[in-house]
């Protein structure tokens, strides 16, 4: 994975594709021939592109067949990936339902509310993907009264979301590092030297890795969430949960949503 510091813009982009039906009506060597060299493009992009995941929405979503989640501080790598896949054998065939591209910020109201992606954890199995824009009057708001707002709407989410400190544990794993936990004096210790807690998974989080980058003149939308988890049901109890909070009154849209099951690039492209 490419190295990044804070100084770094940092960009995401997320292609959605369906498949022209004239894919299908090809001969079956000519369709794995176009889809190998997709897979050829897509493996021999620069270095600077992350390759979040690859994602199959067959069956998922009508109108919409493949999904791709690249990221990186470098945003002509990412476009000519996107170039390269389109001009390769299967992308010839492959109709772009939506490109979103988003911005990774500094948090407006938590300054430890980044996006999962950046950490280094890994993927989980699905990925739940939608715009989001607020209303005119939600900026009229004073930056206090925004800040309330979204501190419920934290305090809700965090019900589902993977606690903060298993988040960099997970990074540190997915990097080959030894655990490690926060001891009382605020460093870290290792896992052989953490007491047991009897604090369930249940009482600090769920485990859903949730992802927000900025969209502000990049599109027609202010923000690009992205929420993954390994449990459809979790997904769809956190939404529902959000909905109830009182910021949702400065809601303008929030739709559509894409859904998606991770898969090996291969595999995707193999349920087209």
């Amino acid at each position: 994975m490419a190295e990044t510091s804070p100084k770094q813009t940092i960009y995401s982009l997320t292609w959605i594709y369906r498949v022209d039906p004239a894919f299908h009506r090809l001969p079956g060597g000519e369709r794995d021939a176009a889809k190998a060299a997709f897979l050829a493009a897509l493996d021999t992009r620069d270095p600077s592109v992350n390759l979040r995941g690859v994602y199959s929405l067959a069956g998922l979503r009508a109108g919409a067949d493949l999904m791709l989640w690249v990221w990186g501080a470098d945003l002509d790598a990412l476009q000519r990936l996107a170039v390269a896949l389109r001009q390769s054998g299967l992308g010839r065939y492959l109709v772009q339902v939506e490109a979103y591209v988003g911005i990774v910020s500094v948090p407006r109201y938590d300054p430890e509310h980044g996006p999962a992606f950046t950490t280094g954890v890994p993927p989980k199995k699905y990925v739940s993907v939608y715009p989001f824009v607020k209303t005119t009057e939600w900026y009229l708001l004073s930056y206090e009264e925004r800040r309330e707002l979204m501190a419920e709407h934290g305090e809700v989410g965090r019900h589902y979301a993977v606690p903060r400190e298993k988040v960099a544990e997970l990074a540190r794993a997915a990097r080959g590092e030894a655990p490690s936990v926060a001891n009382g004096k605020g460093r870290a210790a290792t896992a052989t030297h953490a007491k047991a807690t009897p604090a369930t998974e249940a009482e600090v989080g769920g485990g859903v890795l949730s992802n927000t980058v900025d969209s502000f003149a990049l599109s027609d939308y202010e923000f690009i969430l992205a929420n993954e988890s390994d449990d459809p049901d979790e997904l769809k109890a956190m939404m529902l949960a959000l909905r109830s909070v009182q910021v949702r009154k400065y809601t303008r849209s929030d739709t559509p949503f894409y859904f998606g099951r991770l898969r090996e690039p291969a595999e995707a492209l193999a349920e087209l």
